[in-house]
């Protein structure tokens, strides 16, 4: 597969210039591999899953570092937690050195452990996301960001299906002893089918006769493969009752489509859960260009308890916020900018007075390729295709 280029270059060879490891962490089949082979062409690779190399570094773990080849890039190290122990005890023989070890996982939490406990302060620790529009014009609501089915949108069913295979048997297995992998399948059916929603344990609990506890460790599961968003409330105190639940989308819009049974156009215009992808791909892209550009993941929905709801609400510089409202439609209309001129009221009489606020509304581009339009004093409406460039 020919390579493409990922905006995440940049932050990623910034980091191997001030650090002795970095940790690149991302849900599986993102390209963290392939990016770092070939942004380091001369770094030995080493898979961690491969049997003969962990059996190597197992019957004799100072032999199989002492003949590596440096820089050097360790995939899925999650398999073998132990290894940040030796890691640690080379990189502080000499701290000078940066840019000398590449760790990869698709395990985020299980991985981030090992770090913490043992590369703190010696390793950047980073994360990759599926591709963004920005990065490929061919990332769409129907096919995602997955650079494999970017480059065969034909074969997208076929490559889902084995993904969520390959996910589940794996990347389950070894996270946790999920006994019964078929309803932990149609629990992922069902993330999807709350696409977009507050996040209802109890009610996604019942239809598969497990517990609450379990469907909290299953969230936790996706949220630490990365294979869910979970969008929390917005944290400022208004003066209002917030709502308290987080929103959860699946965090490729491919992937949600493909669990919703949609795979085609016409089938995802059809569809009642049009809205609500739309949405998830809106806040994919936002997370994707925040962490593509070295910036904190800072994503929030707002919805008190008389009813007013912004989409997402997006921290900027200086304390500024940007509040996004995502429309499937194609047309724009005053309508739309309602619930936030009635939060900006709302804020800029409370505890948000003299902060700079924003709104976008995200739409649906049309075939005209119609540009920003601007539907009311600080607030403008922006194709998805162009709107990041605007956060």
């Amino acid at each position: 597969m020919a390579y493409l280029h990922r905006l995440f270059e940049k932050e990623l060879l910034r980091a191997a210039k001030a650090f002795p490891s970095v940790v690149l962490t991302g849900p599986r089949r993102a390209g963290k591999t392939h990016l770092l082979r070939h942004l380091f062409p001369k770094a030995q690779y080493l898979l961690l899953e491969d049997p003969d190399t962990l059996a190597k570094f197992r019957q004799d773990p100072h032999g199989f570092l002492d003949g590596l080849r440096f820089p050097v890039i360790l995939d899925e190290v999650q398999n073998v937690p132990e290894i940040f122990n030796y890691v640690r005890s080379r990189i502080d023989a000499d701290m000078r050195k940066k840019g000398r070890w590449f760790l990869t996982g698709s395990q985020e939490a299980q991985l981030m452990k090992g770090v913490t406990e043992s590369m703190a302060g010696r390793s950047a620790i980073m994360q990759l996301m599926p591709m963004s529009h920005n990065e490929s014009p061919k990332v769409s609501l129907l096919h995602g960001g997955f650079p494999e089915v970017i480059a065969r949108p034909k074969d997208a069913r076929l490559w889902f299906s084995s993904y969520l295979q390959s996910y589940v048997e794996r990347d389950v297995r070894s996270v946790t002893s999920v006994k019964d992998l078929s309803t932990f399948r149609r629990f992922m059916s069902m993330v999807a089918s709350r696409h977009g929603q507050l996040l209802n344990k109890t009610d996604m609990a019942g239809p598969l006769g497990v517990s609450v506890p379990t469907i909290t460790q299953w969230l936790d599961i996706l949220e630490r493969t990365m294979q869910v968003i979970l969008v929390p409330p917005f944290f400022e105190n208004m003066g209002k009752r917030l709502q308290k639940s987080p929103r959860i989308y699946i965090a490729d819009p491919g992937l949600a489509c493909h669990l919703l049974g949609i795979d085609s156009a016409d089938e995802l215009a059809r569809s009642p859960f049009l809205g609500a992808l739309f949405e998830g791909l809106v806040a994919s892209e936002i997370l994707k260009h925040q962490l593509n550009t070295g910036r904190r993941r800072e994503l929030y929905h707002f919805r008190d308890d008389q009813g007013l709801e912004v989409d997402f609400m997006v921290p900027g510089p200086s304390g500024s916020i940007t509040m996004v409202e995502c429309k499937a439609s194609r047309t724009v209309t005053p309508k739309m900018a309602v619930p936030m001129q009635r939060l900006m009221a709302a804020g800029s009489a409370k505890l948000m007075k003299g902060r700079r606020m924003k709104g976008l509304i995200v739409h649906r581009p049309t075939r005209s390729g119609q540009g920003i339009k601007t539907v009311s004093p600080s607030i403008t409406a922006h194709s998805w295709v162009d709107f990041t460039t605007h956060l």
